[in-house]
């Protein structure tokens, strides 16, 4: 698993993982996500960190608070899940990335 790897450069090898770690955390953090619902009656904003930042609601739907609810929850959930599989994807870029620091699988 290790052949050709050398050992006397671990320290270097992980510091460029973290420093590759770092920066692919920022650029998450620096994201924002979007998601409809209700054919755009209800959207919802987030950051690569989960954070909502923004909720928009149509007007037509404030004397409806169960539809409001429903739709809520959809767009809500819907960015959560863009967010946490960006994530995942950064976690997977990330990983994959520790092939050019000498590793073979």
């Amino acid at each position: 698993m290790f052949e050709g790897f050398d050992f006397s450069k671990m320290g270097e090898v992980l510091e460029k993982a973290k420093e590759q770690a770092a920066a692919l955390e920022a650029e998450s953090l620096n994201k924002e996500f979007g998601a409809k619902s209700g054919g755009g009656l209800v959207s919802v904003k987030a950051n690569g960190k989960g954070e909502i930042l923004d909720i928009t609601i149509d007007d037509s739907l404030l004397e409806d608070k169960e539809s409001l609810q429903i739709l809520l929850i959809s767009a809500i959930n819907d960015v959560l899940k863009m967010a946490e599989d960006d994530k995942k994807a950064i976690a997977g870029r990330m990983l994959g990335g520790l092939g050019d620091f000498g590793f073979k699988g």
